[in-house]
């Protein structure tokens, strides 16, 4: 059994890798919310809850254990007329499992454990460099960026009456950034094209998340859930064969990276007894963990080339982003649950600092789900369409910013597919 259990986790984290979310905070743990549009918090009623708010676990009778697939497609462009620049993303698929359970120990009825190891954030795209080459004085360079975490989540829920319960979950973050994009040249002179500078790294962070479901009634219940930030120092290699003059064109390196507290409140309403309507507002604090990230290279020379003009720090003034979901909940019968949802994802990143490696944009989501149960067994499905809003970038000559003029559009469109079972 404990085999099992190590292989899971360990496929787990070799997957990890290939997922790219909206933004920095994933829109689809568990098939359900992801149906719902998000709108959990204040419902919180399957496995998933152990992410939207673990006080959730404690409203189900069985144990559970549950698996679950996400697939995102990310649909992005970019042109630059001046440039003759007319760029799309490589259509990737990017895939995500996940696992997730609870279990009630019989010296408590009152008491729930959990644990989940699953994808919670990331960002990331992929460009053609022959698409980008007039930006880049003719040179095809790979442009690409990738940071992935997997969070192994411990959890606990207690219920204090039938009204009242608390949970808190345990964040261990292992997080995963790579990068491929023209590096900086050692020379000023535009004789000498870009070299590719590539890297990867990798670190450990720890957070909780907190939260609380009260029940008035059977019509009705409130939800809310924290989720602290979390730290992470990621260590790795950069490449670059522009810091030849340097002595060395690669270098070992540091940097502390964060993702954003999380304050999210819900509610879910009963209008009748087979059909629930849930609202969500979650805050994401991006001022405070996306401000700029700052490399220290181990090779001192290297700091001493890059450290004038920011060119060892990502520079990202990201602002605080409110998300406003909405969804809903159709019992057809006893086997079978139909669902919608609907949410605005306001972009974190100004202008100027906008760029093609780090999207930012605009969204109205539309989602759709369906339930199956079938004696013990449990089948969810979730999907939905992420609509971006084009952002303009202004052309400013000379530069007074890091900003990546021209018009850049992103559309994403993803499913999630779960099989659970309850003894």
């Amino acid at each position: 059994m404990k085999f099992k259990i190590y292989c899971i986790v360990a496929i787990l984290l070799l997957s990890a890798g290939t997922v790219l979310p909206n933004g920095l905070s994933l829109n689809s743990i568990g098939p359900k919310g992801f149906g719902m549009g998000g709108a959990f918090v204040g419902l919180a009623n399957d496995y998933s809850a152990l992410y939207w708010n673990p006080a959730g676990l404690t409203q189900m009778q069985k144990n559970f254990v549950g698996i679950f697939v996400t697939d995102v497609i990310p649909l992005g462009t970019y042109k630059f007329p001046t440039a003759l620049i007319d760029a799309k993303t490589k259509t990737n698929h990017y895939i995500a499992p996940n696992l997730m359970g609870f279990y009630h120990f019989e010296f408590s009825e009152n008491l729930t454990f959990g644990l989940g190891v699953y994808i919670p954030a990331g960002i990331g795209a992929e460009w053609d460099g022959n698409d980008l080459k007039n930006i880049n004085r003719g040179k095809v360079n790979e442009w690409m960026s990738k940071i992935a975490v997997v969070n192994i989540s411990p959890a606990v829920a207690y219920k204090f009456s039938d009204q009242f319960s608390m949970g808190l979950a345990l964040n261990i973050f292992y997080g995963m950034f790579d990068l491929k994009k023209p590096g900086v040249p050692d020379t000023a002179s535009s004789a000498i094209p870009n070299y590719q500078y590539t890297e990867s790294s990798n670190g450990l962070g720890y957070g909780v998340t907190m939260g609380m479901l009260f029940k008035p009634n059977s019509t009705f219940s409130i939800g809310l859930s924290v989720r602290t930030k979390i730290d992470v120092t990621m260590s790795g290699t950069a490449k670059n064969p522009a810091m030849a003059g340097t002595g060395a064109t690669e270098s070992d390196f540091d940097r502390d990276v964060a993702w954003p507290l999380w304050i999210a409140g819900g509610v879910a309403y009963r209008p009748m007894d087979n059909m629930v309507v849930t609202f969500d507002v979650q805050f994401s604090q991006w001022s405070k963990s996306e401000n700029e990230f700052t490399t220290k290279f181990d090779n001192a020379r290297w700091m001493a080339a890059l450290t004038p003009g920011d060119n060892n720090k990502f520079i990202l003034r990201w602002k605080d982003a409110t998300q406003v979901r909405l969804g809903v909940c159709y019992t057809v019968n006893e086997n079978l649950d139909l669902r919608a949802g609907i949410y605005t994802d306001p972009a974190p990143a100004p202008v100027e600092t906008y760029n093609i490696l780090f999207s930012s944009i605009d969204y109205t989501a539309i989602t759709l789900g369906a339930g199956y149960k079938i004696e013990s067994f449990v089948i969810d499905l979730g999907i939905e369409y992420l609509f971006g809003m084009d952002r303009e970038v202004k052309d400013l000559s000379p530069a007074i910013d890091k900003r990546m003029p021209g018009t850049h559009g992103m559309d994403i469109a993803a499913w999630s597919l779960g099989v659970g079972y309850e003894f």
